[in-house]
C-alpha cells in the first residue's frame, strides 16, 4: 500500500514558503556549530564509509550503550547505528511487520509508526492518552488493546508530543504485557536526556529481550541536521534484520556524522552539553509556563521531560489559529495539535536558542489570542 502523509509532516510542508519571525515550535536544544567539533575532527579522515562496520562505527556504539545506561546489559554488537531516530523506526517496523498483523501504540504520540503501519496493511489499535489524567498512558488500556495477534507495541518515552514519562515499573510491566504475547516492544527515546522531574527512566533494551530502543542525538543535544540515531536491541537477528533492509535502503551511515556524533557523546563533552541543555531549558519553560498561566485561553500539563508540550486553545480550533498566527502581522509559527490527533491543542516549544526569538514569539501569541478573545 502506498505511504500516505501524516498531519504534522502536511502542515510542515504547506508552511514551508513562509518565513516567521519567531518560533515557538522548536523541539531541540540550541544546535552547536561545526567549529565546535573540528578540534576534534581529523582533517585526513576518509569520507568514505568507516570501513570497520556496517553498524557503525564501534567507538560511537560504545558511547550509544553508555548514555542509555546500557553498559551493563547491552555490548556495542547490540547497537545499529541509523539515520535519525526516524529511519531507525523504520527499520523495525518494516521487518517486523506485514500485513494482517496487528499494533499497539498511542495517541497523542509520535505518528510515524501508524503510517507505516497502515501502508504495509498491518491492523493498528490506538491507545488514547487523556489531557484530564496528566496525558499519562493508561497501561489497563494498553493491556486490553494486546492480542494474541500484537506483533509490535510501539511507545515514546518521553512521550512526543506531552513530555510524559513511563516510569521504571511501568516500563517492566509493560514488558510483561507484550511478553505475554510474544511481541516486540519498540521505545523511541528520542527526547530523553532531557528529564525535568526525575531520573532518565531505563531503557527497554535492557529490560525486555524484544525490547528495541531507538534514539538520536537531534533533540538533547541540537543535532539534528546530522541525521544520526540508533537502534539497541539484544536480539541479533533483529539488528542483522536492519543491516540488510538498511543495505537496500540508505546503504551506510554517513562517516562525517558517525564521527561528529561519536565526539558529541564522548562522556567528558555529553555530560557538559545535557548541563547546559537542562539549564536552557528550564530558563525557558519556566518562562512557558508563566505565560500560559497568565492566559485565560490556555492551559497545559507542564511536560516532565524534552522542550515540547500540549497547550488547551479555548475558544477556536488550532489548525486555523496556527495559520493566522503565522500570517502578518504576527509571523510565529507554532504546530496545531491537529498534527497528534488533538485539534484543540497546539503544540508549543521552547528549543532553538536566542535564534528563535521565544519572548518576542510569546508576545505576538499574546497579541493574536487577544485578537481573538
Amino acid at each position: 500500500m502506498k505511504v500516505t502523509i501524516h498531519k504534522l509532516f502536511d502542515y510542515l510542508l504547506s508552511t514551508t514558503t513562509e518565513v516567521p519571525d519567531c518560533v515557538l515550535g522548536f523541539s531541540l536544544s540550541h544546535s552547536p556549530r561545526l567549529r565546535d567539533f573540528i578540534g576534534d575532527l581529523d582533517p585526513n579522515l576518509s569520507l568514505d564509509w568507516n570501513g570497520v562496520s556496517f553498524q557503525g562505527l564501534p567507538a560511537l556504539r560504545a558511547h550509544v550503550i553508555a548514555q542509555a545506561g546500557l553498559s551493563e546489559t547491552c555490548t556495542p554488537d547490540d547497537v545499529l547505528i541509523t539515520a535519525g531516530a526516524a529511519e531507525a523506526n523504520y527499520l523495525c517496523l518494516r521487518q517486523l511487520l506485514s500485513a494482517g498483523d496487528e499494533m499497539v501504540t498511542e495517541t497523542p504520540g509520535w505518528p510515524q509508526a501508524a503510517v507505516l503501519a497502515k501502508a504495509i496493511g498491518v491492523q493498528l489499535t490506538t491507545v488514547k492518552r487523556h489531557e484530564a489524567d496528566g496525558w499519562q498512558l493508561d497501561l489497563d488500556a494498553l493491556s486490553n488493546a494486546v492480542t494474541p495477534r500484537t506483533k509490535v507495541i510501539f511507545l515514546s518515552n518521553p512521550n512526543n508530543p506531552t513530555g510524559q514519562l513511563l516510569t521504571q515499573a511501568e516500563l517492566h510491566q509493560l514488558a510483561g504485557i507484550a511478553d505475554r504475547v510474544g511481541a516486540w516492544l519498540i521505545v523511541d527515546e528520542v527526547y530523553a536526556g532531557l528529564e525535568w522531574q526525575g531520573p532518565r527512566a531505563p531503557s527497554i533494551a535492557g529490560i525486555y529481550p524484544r525490547g528495541i530502543t531507538t534514539g538520536s542525538v537531534s533533540k538533547a543535544l541540537g543535532l539534528q541536521g546530522l541525521r544520526t540515531g540508533w537502534m539497541i536491541c539484544r536480539d541479533q537477528g533483529m539488528i542483522r534484520d536492519g543491516v540488510i533492509l538498511r543495505e537496500n535502503s540508505s546503504e551506510i551511515m554517513n562517516i562525517l556524522g558517525e564521527h561528529i556524533a561519536e565526539i558529541a557523546l564522548r562522556p567528558d563533552r555529553l555530560a557538559p552539553a545535557l548541563e547546559k541543555a537542562r539549564a536552557e531549558g528550564r530558563v525557558n519553560l519556566a518562562m512557558l509556563d508563566s505565560f500560559i498561566a497568565s492566559q485565560p485561553r490556555l492551559s497545559w500539563v507542564k511536560p516532565q521531560a524534552g522542550l515540547i508540550g500540549l497547550a488547551r486553545l479555548q475558544g477556536e480550533l488550532a489548525e486555523p489559529f496556527a495559520r493566522r498566527l503565522l500570517a502578518a502581522p504576527y509571523r510565529t509559527f507554532l504546530l496545531p495539535g491537529t498534527a497528534y490527533d488533538e485539534p484543540h491543542h497546539i503544540r508549543l516549544g521552547v528549543g532553538g536558542g536566542a535564534e528563535v526569538r521565544l519572548g518576542e514569539g510569546l508576545a505576538r501569541l499574546a497579541g493574536c489570542l487577544a485578537a481573538q478573545a
